[in-house]
């Protein structure tokens, strides 16, 4: 079984790995591309919830397989950004992915965002799948600022906001 955990010091090191060997792995080298990004070498120093982000990792047998983040996009105050869901190929098809991705999006609701947003490759079709399956829309382009201009899907979803969640429809007159 496995386990969801926000990121520690302790696990920057795999993580960091398993993004640049996943990302390797489906052509996302360089510039434009996630795995490069200088916040991959020490994940937990950028990942704090007093910037309204969260990085989780998953643990498989005690051992760091993967992991996901949320953080703000850009300077807008309503959009989130779903960022660097990576998961070793061994612990793919667990469920693992999916965990991942509900826990951010419930870290990102209870911040009081109203969208997320992601961007990825066409060749990670699981991962799209996944995203599709949770309610991510495909984008004609990417969100104006966007910094991974080597991706070639961009997707967003709508957030319920807390009062839709329990029940009570917000009245957009109020």
């Amino acid at each position: 079984m496995y386990q969801i955990v926000p990121i520690q010091a302790q696990h920057d090191a795999d993580i960091c790995r398993i993004i640049q060997q996943v990302g390797a792995q489906y052509g996302a080298i360089g510039a434009g591309f996630g795995p490069s990004d200088a916040e991959v070498t020490c994940m937990s120093q950028h990942y704090v919830a007093e910037q309204r982000s969260q990085y989780l990792v998953a643990l498989l047998d005690g051992h760091v397989v993967g992991g996901a983040g949320i953080a703000p996009f850009l300077h807008y105050r309503e959009i989130a950004e779903l960022k660097k869901l990576f998961l070793l190929p061994s612990s793919q098809g667990l469920g693992i992915g999916k965990a991942l991705t509900q826990a951010c999006l419930a870290f990102a609701q209870a911040q009081g965002y109203q969208q997320c947003y992601l961007d990825t490759l066409s060749s990670m079709q699981s991962a799209i799948a996944l995203y599709e399956s949770l309610g991510f829309i495909h984008l004609d382009q990417p969100l104006a600022g966007t910094l991974h201009g080597g991706c070639d899907v961009w997707m967003l979803k709508n957030l319920p906001t807390t009062e839709s969640i329990c029940g009570r429809e917000r009245d957009p007159t109020s």
